[in-house]
């Protein structure tokens, strides 16, 4: 069976995950791979890095996070649209993308991020979660709606 997704540029940020072949609706496509970790270890890491908004964490439900930077795969490269034809499903400490749409080759699959953050009180920040995805109706961030 041939590969079902490739990562290559994107049109909308940097890299991204494209069908490679017809991928159908609650097809499982990838898992989110990388290390488990704490939120504290993740906020230190990130502090370190001098990252400016761009990670590869995963949250999950219990309080830990995936980091997609340390043992990660190709699935760290899915984007975020308003309006996703990809969605992660958690099972324990795992989390697997499946299609939620027909995707057609050469598609690029997308999650929506639905990112929550503690505090959006300067500009700075807030353009840190500005979204790309140029989708109709594209709300304009990342962020969940009504954070």
């Amino acid at each position: 069976m041939p590969r079902r997704v490739v990562v290559r540029r994107s049109p909308v940020h940097g890299r991204g995950v494209f069908a490679s072949r017809a991928l159908e609706p609650g097809e499982q496509l990838l898992e989110y791979n990388g290390k488990v970790i704490a939120w504290s270890a993740a906020i230190r890491q990130y502090g370190k890095s001098g990252a400016t908004g761009h990670t590869y964490f995963f949250g999950l439900s219990n309080g830990r996070v995936i980091d997609g930077g340390q043992r990660g795969n190709s699935a760290r490269w899915l984007n975020h649209s308003c309006h996703a034809n990809c969605e992660a499903i958690e099972i324990e400490d795992r989390v697997f993308i499946h299609a939620s749409l027909a995707i057609a080759p050469g598609e690029e699959l997308f999650l929506d991020y639905q990112l929550t953050v503690d505090d959006l009180a300067d500009e700075e920040t807030r353009l840190s979660y500005v979204c790309r995805c140029n989708a109709l109706g594209c709300r304009g961030t990342m962020l969940a709606v009504g954070s």
